[in-house]
């Protein structure tokens, strides 16, 4: 198995790994435990390969469990947008894959960041309390939403693309560090696969199959 961390990882884990070898030689025991952070740091930062599936689906954008499922206005409150909207909230603890991916196929419409508190992201209110990402994406003339949000250790929501750029299904978009939520809202005709309390991989798990054409074994390792 290929083991790679995040861009965004690196930083943490050259500082930590430098710390622990100067203090090693002088405190074995701080010097254990700051060598056990480094390799939490490596843990938290993975990125791993995923099986994105190539068919017409919608898959996971984050690892985590899917803790809402339930019909919501779009995130943005947009008043031209007066659809509704599934929305699905997948909580991703300290443990999970922080790596955050595109659900679908499209074109990026728009990218919205709001400042706000650091609930804990378990609580359905962090979804419109909390600092937020909310990314805007069009895939055959259906608005999707992501919404990156901190959590209550999660201090800084990294996203990685840019207004008009297209972008494939299974595609990183950013990280959340440390502990977090992802909230994804498709149209309503979309029927839900998933249920809640459910364990979600991102990239791989699929949410929503629109046509109800499932093959097996089709998939690409990004």
């Amino acid at each position: 198995m290929q083991l790679r961390i995040h861009n965004e990882g690196w930083v943490y884990l050259v500082i930590s790994c430098l710390i622990t070898i100067i203090v090693i030689p002088f405190h074995t025991i701080l010097g254990i435990f700051l060598a056990i952070i480094s390799a939490y740091v490596f843990y938290f930062f993975r990125d791993p390969i995923r099986a994105i599936p190539i068919d017409e689906v919608v898959v996971s954008p984050a690892d985590g469990v899917v803790t809402y499922i339930g019909s919501k206005k779009n995130p943005l409150e947009n008043e031209k947008d007066q659809n509704t909207y599934t929305k699905v909230s997948i909580f991703l603890s300290v443990f999970d894959v922080h790596v955050n991916r595109m659900p679908i196929q499209g074109s990026i419409s728009s990218i919205n960041y709001i400042p706000g508190k650091f609930l804990n992201a378990t609580f359905d209110k962090s979804s419109k309390e909390n600092e937020r990402n909310i990314i805007s994406v069009k895939s055959n003339n259906d608005n999707f939403y992501i919404v990156q949000i901190a959590g209550l250790i999660a201090r800084r929501i990294v996203c990685n693309l840019k207004v008009s750029q297209e972008v494939a299904k299974g595609d990183r978009i950013g990280i959340i560090k440390f502990g977090s939520r992802v909230d994804l809202f498709l149209p309503e005709s979309y029927d839900i696969l998933i249920a809640k309390g459910q364990r979600v991989i991102g990239g791989e798990t699929i949410i929503s199959n629109p046509k109800n054409i499932l093959k097996i074994n089709n998939s690409k390792l990004i």
